[in-house]
């Protein structure tokens, strides 16, 4: 049998459950895996289905997509485990790239990083250790347009399904961000209070910060404000140098895009409006 994953969301309404169950009940499947959410907020209601079936991907496009008319859902449906071709973006900063392109290798992690793509050279060699294809696309504000249309190009040739900014350090345009909604993952710093632009945790030392922390969410238009996926967060203290507190940061911005990515590769991360259901 195949263990299947399906996701789905719509409109709050009574007998959801009970369709879903029954149609995949109706092919012989056992469902291994079942969680699902009413937001009161929004009145969507969101659901993520583990089953093992041996009907074929058409019967159950055909069976499952009758029940979505029926309730006008929006739904994935997809193998178990199956890895996630991906692209991942950076500059200068290995930690992010380094992490996940480890945890690839050790199979930890859902994914199949088919480029790395970045605005530098520096981390070419890096790639090449692991086998990975390596672009450097340079960016300018004069480049920046070409360069953009390079990066789609790239993901569409690769069959990309999910861009990973693993600390790439430059804006992308409204219109990519748009372009590629709900799969682009970034991750950056989270400091209480907020600290942007040059040298933040020079600053955030200074101020005497007692929290620092990392954010990964969907990129949008609007800059570090797209749905939140995770967040984590360490405690500082009086006497963490500014190096302590840079490497505290690479070590919670690892974990936390980590996270954010497997979760996203085993479709447990829904979008709801602004925000992100997640199955965990």
């Amino acid at each position: 049998m195949t263990h299947w994953v399906l996701t789905l969301s719509c409109p709050d309404r009574p007998g959801i459950v009970s369709a879903v169950a029954g149609v995949l009940a109706g092919l012989g499947g056992n469902i291994t895996e079942s969680q699902q959410f009413g937001d009161a907020d929004t009145g969507l209601y969101f659901m993520r289905v583990q089953v093992e079936c041996d009907a074929s991907r058409e019967v159950l496009d055909r069976a499952v997509g009758g029940v979505a008319e029926q309730f006008g859902m929006s739904w994935e449906l997809d193998v178990v485990g199956r890895p996630v071709r991906t692209v991942v973006m950076v500059s200068t900063a290995a930690h992010c790239l380094n992490d996940l392109l480890f945890r690839q290798r050790s199979e930890r992690l859902p994914i199949e990083i088919v480029a790395v793509v970045s605005n530098h050279t520096m981390l070419a060699e890096l790639a090449a250790f692991y086998g990975i294809d390596f672009h450097h696309v340079p960016v300018t504000r004069e480049t920046r347009v070409d360069a953009e249309a390079q990066l789609l190009e790239l993901v569409h040739a690769l069959d990309a399904e999910l861009v990973v900014l693993a600390r790439y350090m430059q804006i992308l345009s409204d219109d990519l961000c748009r372009d590629l909604e709900g799969r682009i993952i970034n991750i950056h710093h989270s400091f209480l209070p907020s600290f942007k632009g040059a040298r933040p945790y020079a600053q955030a030392h200074e101020r005497g910060v007692k929290l620092i922390g990392a954010t990964a969410h969907y990129a949008t238009a609007d800059l570090d404000e797209g749905p939140i996926i995770e967040q984590d967060v360490e405690r500082v203290r009086h006497d963490d140098t500014v190096e302590d507190l840079v490497a505290m940061g690479q070590d919670v911005e690892r974990r936390v895009l980590a996270r954010a990515v497997r979760w996203h590769a085993e479709h447990r991360v829904l979008l709801d409006r602004t925000r992100t259901v997640v199955f965990r």
